[in-house]
C-alpha cells in the first residue's frame, strides 16, 4: 500500500509539471521575447507592441450567461454520482497482486489456527493422559493390608469408559 501511494503521488506530480509547462509555453508564444531588444531608433524595425487581449466573450460562455440560472451549473454533489457512473470504477493498481497477497495472508492464518488448535488438542490429551496413569497407579498400589484399592480404580474405568462411549 505504501508503494501504491507513492506511485500515485509521483503521477500526480508529473502531471502538475506537464500543465505548468503548457500553460508556460501559451503565455511565452503569446507576449514577444523579452531578451531580444527592439530598437526604435533604427528607421527599417517597428516598436512592437503587445497585442491587447480581446474583449469578446466565448459563444460557449455567452450561451451559458444567457441560459436559465436553474439549468446553468448543476451542485458538485449531484454531478458527482453520474460522473463515477459515466467513468466506472478507477482502476485500482496492482489489483491482482494485493488479492493474492490477501488470500495467502488469509490462507496462511487458517493454517496457522488449525496448528494452534492441534497443538491445543495434543497437550490436553498428553495431560489427561497423565493424570489417568497417575490415578490408576495410586488405585494399584497396595492398602494397608497389601490389596488393590478398587473403589479408587472403580473410579477411573468408569471414566475411561465414559471417554469411550463418547467419542
Amino acid at each position: 500500500m505504501l508503494t501504491l501511494n507513492i506511485v500515485i503521488k509521483i503521477k500526480k506530480e508529473l502531471i502538475h509539471k506537464a500543465k505548468v509547462k503548457k500553460t508556460y509555453a501559451k503565455i511565452k508564444s503569446r507576449d514577444p521575447p523579452i531578451d531580444t531588444p527592439v530598437r526604435a531608433d533604427e528607421p527599417g524595425e517597428a516598436r512592437l507592441q503587445p497585442a491587447e487581449p480581446s474583449q469578446e466573450i466565448h459563444p460557449e460562455r455567452q450561451a451559458m450567461l444567457d441560459a436559465p440560472a436553474d439549468r446553468v451549473s448543476p451542485t458538485r454533489q449531484k454531478d458527482q454520482p453520474q460522473l463515477e457512473r459515466k467513468r466506472g470504477r478507477r482502476p485500482t493498481y496492482f489489483e491482482k497482486e494485493t488479492a493474492f497477497a490477501e488470500q495467502q495472508k488469509a490462507e496462511a492464518e487458517a493454517k496457522r489456527a488449525e496448528f494452534e488448535r492441534r497443538n491445543k488438542e495434543r497437550r490436553e490429551k498428553i495431560a489427561e493422559r497423565g493424570r489417568f496413569r497417575k490415578s490408576m497407579a495410586k488405585a494399584r498400589t497396595g492398602g494397608r493390608n497389601g490389596q488393590r484399592k478398587l473403589g479408587r480404580e472403580s473410579k477411573v474405568l468408569l471414566e475411561r469408559v465414559k471417554r469411550i462411549v463418547e467419542s
